[in-house]
């Protein structure tokens, strides 16, 4: 089978971003607990590829959310530089990183739309559109509870793993954000990721 070149790309900026992340990050315990599950994911990924190829597009996506995991556990997802800047300089309560990466977490909504089109009798439609949004979610309140769990077994703050910053409605918050993101991520990508999927 032919190995696309962009494929290959996306996993050399990958590889790249998780080299970076590796060296110094903040807190080592942290960072492990951050990064590994998108390195698992990214091995399976690796070795089902001949298997379950994906599209372009939802590679990309892979990329992206791997690369922002791998970037908040370099830095812990409440000390993120950028987004320290816009605290200080918009007078804003928290470093919002951790916001911004659950709704990004939203376009697994295309991943998952993907993965039931290719392996289930359903078709393109609102079924799909729905039950894509609510795995998406389902994935997002399972994480919230190993976040939970994993901040108790380590006995740590719960700001030092998962990038609270005093917030109780943290984990509300996180999986709203991912809710409204898999929405607007199915209503503006929903036509072209239907070309992807169609050229397969």
């Amino acid at each position: 089978m032919k190995v696309n070149k962009i494929h290959v790309f996306l996993l050399i900026i990958v590889s790249f971003f998780f080299l970076w992340s590796l060296i110094k990050p903040a807190h080592y315990p942290i960072w492990i607990l951050e990064v590994a599950p998108s390195v698992l994911a990214l091995i399976i990924i690796f070795f089902l590829y001949k298997k379950l190829k994906f599209t372009t597009l939802t590679y990309c996506i892979i990329a992206l959310l791997t690369i922002l995991t791998f970037i908040g556990g370099h830095y812990t997802y409440d000390d993120v530089p950028l987004f320290d800047w816009l605290q200080n300089h918009y007078d804003l309560k928290r470093n919002h990183y951790d916001r911004f990466g659950h709704f990004m977490k939203g376009l697994l909504a295309i991943v998952i739309r993907e993965v039931l089109l290719i392996n289930t009798p359903l078709s393109i439609g609102k079924w799909v559109q729905f039950i894509a949004i609510s795995i998406t979610l389902a994935i997002a309140a399972l994480y919230e509870i190993v976040e939970w769990s994993a901040g108790k077994i380590a006995n740590r703050e719960t700001k030092d793993f998962v990038g609270a910053q005093g917030d109780i409605w943290d984990a509300q918050w996180d999986m709203s954000l991912t809710l409204l993101g898999s929405i607007i991520a199915l209503l503006l990508l929903t036509s072209w990721h239907n070309k992807f999927i169609q050229k397969r």
